[in-house]
């Protein structure tokens, strides 16, 4: 009994012949071979895409299951904190040449609210997320934001700001303190 791949192969299987005569081998220039020359196999890769007849559809299933929460308000004491951090991180970084030379690496918290207009919570809730990086600028008085790595934070959407010992430092505290 012959075989089908990794199955016996049926005594009264209907196209036996063809199968055992193997796959058919063309010369290169062949009458066939010349009409039905080898497909890229790129191009071949794309007759066997899947179709997305709603484009984007498993996109806006998935974005249902993102779990949103309300703003929390921070304390009087956080928000002072907060402040102290921001003004420590100004002027550690008051212009560019600066934040390269000082290089403060943070960690910030901040509020993003939710941007899916069809879900339920677009308006009302948010969900928070962190960014790590080099902080490069603090710009409380103009654009009122943070700008970490590329990314520029909106100062009103921050929760919490850590970095290793740099808040903790006492000549940054002193010199805040005699600058102010």
């Amino acid at each position: 009994m012959s075989r089908i791949g990794v199955m016996a192969m049926p005594q009264d299987f209907a196209y036996r012949e063809v199968f055992l005569k193997g796959k058919p081998v063309h010369e290169e220039f062949d009458y066939f071979h010349i009409r039905h020359p080898k497909m890229d196999v790129g191009k071949r890769a794309k007759i066997f895409a899947p179709f997305d007849a709603l484009r984007g559809f498993d996109f806006a299933i998935l974005s249902k299951n993102v779990m949103y929460e309300e703003r929390m308000q921070l304390e009087a004491e956080d928000v002072e904190e907060l402040n102290r951090r921001l003004r420590i991180l100004h002027r550690l970084t008051w212009n560019k040449r600066e934040a390269v030379r000082n290089q403060v690496l943070v960690e910030v918290t901040f509020y993003v609210p939710c941007s899916d207009v069809n879900h339920e919570a677009f308006g009302k809730k948010g969900r928070y997320e962190s960014i790590c990086g080099i902080c490069m600028q603090v710009d409380a008085e103009v654009s009122e934001t943070v700008l970490v790595n590329d990314t520029r934070i909106p100062i009103d959407r921050i929760v919490c700001i850590e970095s290793e010992g740099i808040f903790d430092r006492k000549e940054v505290c002193e010199d805040m303190w005699n600058e102010g």
